[in-house]
C-alpha cells in the first residue's frame, strides 16, 4: 500500500488541528506590512494580531508566495518517508504558488509528485485538502484519492460576503467582479469563485440582507442536505460567522458543519468578511 503525503498552503485556512491530526504539510505564504514580512504559519503572526494590525496600518499590506525552494525543502523531506505527494493549492489565477510548486517538482522525481491548481481559495480549498487527507490516512490509491479531488472541486460552492469591496481592489483580486467598482458603496455583494477568480454572484442593499439571501441561495442549490458538507469562516467577524452556523444547522441540519477562521493572506485581500463553502457527498 502507497504512502502519501497531503500538502497544501497557507491560503486553506483549516483550523490547526486538523493539519497535525491528518499529517498535513503547509507551505505558507508571507504577509507584508511596510518593510515587516512575517510568514503565514500561526507562529511569526497571528491572526488577531494580524486583524489587529490590518486596522491599525495607514497601508494595506501585501502578500507573497512560497519560493520554489520553500517547495523543494518539504518535498524533499517527504519524499524520504512517502511514496507519493499530492500538492494542493490556491488558484493560479489568484496567486503564484502553484507555479511554484512546478518549479519545484522539476528539481525532485517528478513521477511523484502531483501538483493540482484547485481554482479555489481559503475554506474551499481547505474542505478539498481535508477529504484528500482522510483518504490517505484510510489507505486509498493515488488514483482514487485524485479522483475524489476532482469530484468535489466539481460539487464545490463558494459564497462570500465582505463588508467592503476596497480590499479587492487595491489587491488586484477583484477578477470578474470589476464592474461591481462603480458601487463600492451602494451595495453589499455575494461574491463567489469561477474558473479560478473572483467573481460577482448577487448583489444586495444591506449587510443583514446579504446573510439572508447566502441561506436562500444555499437552498437553491442544495438538493439533499443530509450529504451536505459545509464551513464557514469569518474574516475578524466572529459573531456574523457564529450566527451564520445557527442559521445554516437550523435550515440544513448538515452532515458536516466545520467552522474556521479566515487567514492572513485571503484576510489581506478580502478585509472583514464572512465565507461558506459547501458540497454535497
Amino acid at each position: 500500500m502507497a504512502k502519501i503525503a497531503i500538502v497544501t498552503d497557507s491560503t486553506a485556512d483549516l483550523p490547526e488541528n486538523l493539519y497535525k491530526e491528518y499529517n498535513i504539510s503547509v507551505v505558507p505564504l508571507s504577509v507584508i506590512f511596510g518593510e515587516n514580512a512575517y510568514l503565514d504559519n500561526g507562529k511569526e503572526i497571528t491572526k488577531r494580531e494580524f486583524y489587529q494590525k490590518l486596522k491599525t496600518s495607514k497601508k494595506l499590506p501585501t502578500t507573497a508566495q512560497p519560493t520554489p525552494a520553500d517547495f523543494k525543502a518539504v518535498y524533499e523531506n517527504l519524499l524520504k518517508f512517502y511514496d507519493y505527494i499530492i500538492s494542493i493549492h490556491i488558484s493560479k489565477k489568484m496567486s503564484g504558488t502553484a507555479d511554484s510548486a512546478e518549479i519545484a517538482k522539476k528539481e525532485l522525481e517528478q513521477d511523484r509528485i502531483e501538483i493540482i491548481d484547485s481554482e479555489l481559495t481559503t475554506i474551499a480549498l481547505g474542505m478539498l485538502v481535508l477529504q484528500a487527507a482522510k483518504s490517505a490516512a484510510q489507505g486509498k490509491s493515488k488514483e482514487e484519492i485524485l479522483n475524489e479531488i476532482y469530484n468535489i472541486k466539481s460539487k464545490m460552492h463558494t459564497l462570500f460576503v465582505p463588508i467592503t469591496l476596497e480590499y479587492l481592489q487595491k489587491g488586484g483580486r477583484i477578477g470578474r467582479a470589476k464592474g461591481l467598482i462603480a458601487s463600492l458603496l451602494e451595495i453589499k455583494p455575494i461574491l463567489t469563485l469561477y474558473l479560478g477568480e473572483v467573481s460577482q454572484y448577487k448583489n444586495t442593499r444591506r449587510w443583514n440582507q446579504a446573510k439572508k439571501e447566502i441561506i436562500s441561495s444555499m437552498q437553491s442549490m442544495v438538493k439533499d442536505s443530509s450529504r451536505l458538507v459545509v464551513t464557514v469562516a469569518d474574516a475578524d467577524l466572529k459573531e456574523d460567522g457564529d450566527e451564520m452556523v445557527e442559521k445554516i444547522n437550523e435550515t440544513f441540519k448538515p452532515k458536516i458543519l466545520m467552522r474556521s477562521e479566515i487567514g492572513c493572506i485571503v484576510g489581506t485581500h478580502l478585509g472583514p468578511a464572512i465565507a461558506i463553502a459547501f458540497y454535497e457527498d
